[in-house]
C-alpha cells in the first residue's frame, strides 16, 4: 500500500511515517514550516520513501505528486493556536483550504481513503465533560478549531459526494519526542532564556488530558485497520486530565533546576481562545478495541523527560536527537 503524508517531516507526522516505512510504499510532502528534514533523515535513500518539499497551496504541485497513492494521511496543519489569533488568515489557508486542496486533489487521483488529524478543539468550551464524538453543538473558540470543523466537515462531505471512505481524528494534547511546540516546549525554552524564573500563562488551574505521540499514532494505526464506515470519526486522548500547575512541578523536577521562581499570568485561560478544561470521551475507540496505555501525568512525565534532553540549554532552531 502506498501512503501520502502531508505534514510528514513534523511531530506526530514524522512518527506516523516511522511507523508506516518499514512495510509500506511512503511519499512525505512537507513545506517545513514547521517540520523538519532531520525528524525523517534517517529514511531519505530507502526504498520506496520520497521526501517532497512542497506547499498544499501549491495545487498544482500537490496534484501530480499525489498521483498514484492508496491513502492520504493529511497532519499537515498550523500547529500554533495563538498565532492563527494574530494573523487571522493562518487557519484558513493552512487547515480549511490546505484541507480542500487536499481532498479535491485526492479525488481527482482516485485515492480510496483519506485520515485527517483534527482536535479537541473543535468542541470549544463543552458542557459535557468527558466530551463524546456526538456532541453538539460544536462551537470553537478559537479560529484554529473553527478551520478544523470547517476541515471535517468537507472530509465528510468528500465522503458521502465521492465514495473517498475517511478517518477523522481529535487529539487531547500530544507530547513527547520532536515536539516543536505546546507547553513543555514553551516552557523549557523559558528556562534557557532564565533558568532562575518562569512565567507560565494562566491561573495554573487549568486541566486538560495529554497522550503520548506514539500512543497516539497507535491509535491511528489501529482505528484505520478497524474502523469500517464511510465515515470514521473518533476521540484519542487519556482517560484522565492533569493541571497546568502539575505539569509545571513535573519540568522542574526533571530539569532538576533549584530555586526557580514561578510566576503565573493570572485568568482562567492562558491566552484568547485557550480552552481551560476539557477532556474527551474515549468509549468509541474502546469499543473498537484500542485503550491508551498511559495516563495524562504518565505521559506529561515521560515527555517531559524527553523535551528537557533535546531542548534544554539549546538554541530552538537547532534540533538535538536523543541518543538511543
Amino acid at each position: 500500500m502506498t501512503y501520502f503524508i502531508t505534514g510528514g517531516a513534523g511531530f506526530i507526522g514524522s512518527h506516523v511515517v516511522d511507523r508506516l516505512v518499514p512495510r509500506n510504499g511512503v511519499t512525505v510532502y512537507d513545506n517545513l514550516s514547521t517540520g523538519k528534514e532531520e525528524f525523517i533523515s534517517q529514511h531519505i535513500g530507502k526504498p520506496f520513501f520520497r521526501f517532497v518539499k512542497g506547499d498544499l497551496l501549491d495545487v498544482t504541485k500537490l496534484s501530480k505528486e499525489v498521483r498514484g497513492h492508496d491513502s492520504v494521511w493529511h497532519m499537515a496543519a498550523n500547529p500554533d493556536i495563538r498565532k492563527g489569533t494574530e494573523s487571522t488568515m493562518v487557519d484558513l489557508e493552512q487547515n480549511t483550504i490546505a484541507t480542500y486542496n487536499m481532498l479535491e486533489c485526492a479525488r481527482r487521483a482516485d485515492v480510496k481513503t483519506f485520515v485527517f488529524s483534527s482536535t479537541s478543539t473543535i468542541y470549544g468550551r463543552a458542557k459535557v465533560i468527558p466530551t463524546p464524538e456526538d456532541y453538539g453543538p460544536c462551537l470553537p473558540i478559537s479560529l484554529y478549531g473553527a478551520s478544523k470543523l470547517a476541515c471535517e466537515g468537507l472530509v465528510s462531505a468528500y465522503a458521502e459526494l465521492y465514495g473517498i471512505r475517511g478517518w477523522i481524528y481529535r487529539f487531547a494534547n500530544i507530547v513527547g519526542h520532536r515536539s516543536t511546540h505546546g507547553i513543555l516546549f514553551d516552557l523549557v525554552q523559558k528556562l534557557n532564556d532564565d533558568p532562575k524564573k518562569l512565567e507560565v500563562l494562566g491561573d495554573g488551574k487549568q486541566r486538560k488530558s495529554y497522550m503520548l505521540v506514539e500512543e497516539c499514532v497507535d491509535g491511528m494505526l489501529f482505528g484505520f485497520k478497524k474502523a469500517k464506515d464511510r465515515l470514521n470519526y473518533y476521540n484519542l486522548c487519556a482517560n484522565d486530565q492533569i493541571t497546568v500547575k502539575r505539569i509545571v512541578e513535573i519540568l522542574i523536577e526533571e530539569t532538576r533546576l533549584k530555586k526557580v521562581k514561578i510566576k503565573y499570568t493570572g485568568g482562567e485561560s492562558g491566552w484568547k481562545g485557550d480552552v481551560p478544561r476539557f477532556l474527551l470521551d474515549n468509549k468509541k475507540m474502546n469499543k473498537l478495541g484500542w485503550k491508551p496505555k498511559h495516563s495524562s501525568e504518565q505521559a506529561v512525565r515521560a515527555a517531559a523527560e524527553i523535551v528537557v534532553k533535546e531542548r534544554l540549554n539549546r538554541s530552538e532552531r537547532t534540533w538535538v536527537p536523543i541518543e538511543s
